[in-house]
């Protein structure tokens, strides 16, 4: 038996297993996203008019619009502050065991549980972390009803979430980069930020491409930060694609243009995964060929 053959059979069940609880319901849900249908109602076949009318809505570009910029923001504020923590860890800071535990707290929150709070900390007339911010003589954020307050508190609320998940990955590669470079930096005079940027930054590529690849595919698909803090008001300016799915699957009962919703959210997904997939194929399993 060739030696090929037989790794693909070991992989064999795990790929069944996949196509299975994967790839069959996705299929269903494109036929679904073809038909128009509801609860007890027949489907009837419409090709393409559900996507027809999701581009010419202007909630879903708006609700897109949202969520491109939530998740660039997300993202991108999460791996800055994961690179900045990961390094003042490795860099020997003061009970770097309690400060890595305290980090971790968030992962031990309930989504639900950490959304409330923050609305309650948030809350425009009593809230804590509003009057701080009147005491220290910097303006509130009214993100009831102002759109840019709110998405810079689901942004916040975010991150604070999901940057344990950030900063594992990143404090781990650095921890793995041999001493000798910084050695060998420090013997040709290197300074700081030539260290950082000619020795650590490199080696950290790889874990950070990771980290974007899993944090940009989770970040679009927030909901629960969003829903439970503003439903996606006010007025429907806080609306990202997963509570526009929402909101016609179980409020309007369109479940042929939900299923269309989805699938626009997938492919989307994987267009952005693409370039960062690309990256990790060349940097990390083109070696092993």
């Amino acid at each position: 038996m060739p030696v090929r053959f037989f790794h693909y059979l070991m992989v064999a069940p795990v790929q069944l297993l996949l196509l299975v609880i994967i790839g069959v319901p996705s299929l269903f849900v494109l036929w679904q996203g073809l038909t128009e249908f509801s609860y007890g109602q027949e489907a009837v076949f419409v090709g393409l008019d559900n996507y027809r009318n999701i581009l010419a809505d202007r909630a879903f570009w708006r609700a897109f619009t949202n969520t491109f910029i939530i998740v660039n923001a997300v993202v991108y504020v999460e791996l800055a502050a994961a690179i900045g923590v990961s390094l003042l860890f490795a860099g020997g800071v003061p009970l770097r065991r309690l400060m890595i535990a305290i980090l971790l707290v968030p992962y031990a929150v309930n989504e639900v549980t950490a959304v409330v709070m923050w609305r309650f900390m948030l809350e425009p007339n009593v809230g804590m972390i509003t009057q701080l911010l009147e005491t220290v003589g910097l303006p509130s954020l009214n993100w009831p009803i102002d759109r840019w307050h709110a998405l810079t508190v689901i942004v916040l609320l975010s991150v604070w979430l999901h940057l344990p998940f950030t900063t594992i990955i990143i404090y781990t590669a650095r921890l793995s980069i041999p001493q000798e470079l910084y050695e060998a930096a420090r013997t040709d005079g290197a300074s700081g930020w030539q260290t950082f940027f000619y020795v650590t930054f490199p080696m950290l590529i790889p874990a950070i491409l990771i980290a974007l690849l899993f944090r940009y595919v989770f970040a679009f698909r927030i909901f629960g930060e969003v829903w439970l803090l503003t439903r996606g008001g006010p007025a429907g300016s806080t609306e990202v694609l997963a509570t526009y799915l929402y909101r016609h699957s179980f409020r309007y009962l369109e479940l042929g243009k939900a299923s269309a919703i989805g699938w626009v959210m997938l492919v989307t997904t994987l267009l952005m995964a693409m370039p960062y997939l690309r990256q990790v194929y060349k940097r990390m399993l083109s070696q092993n060929e």
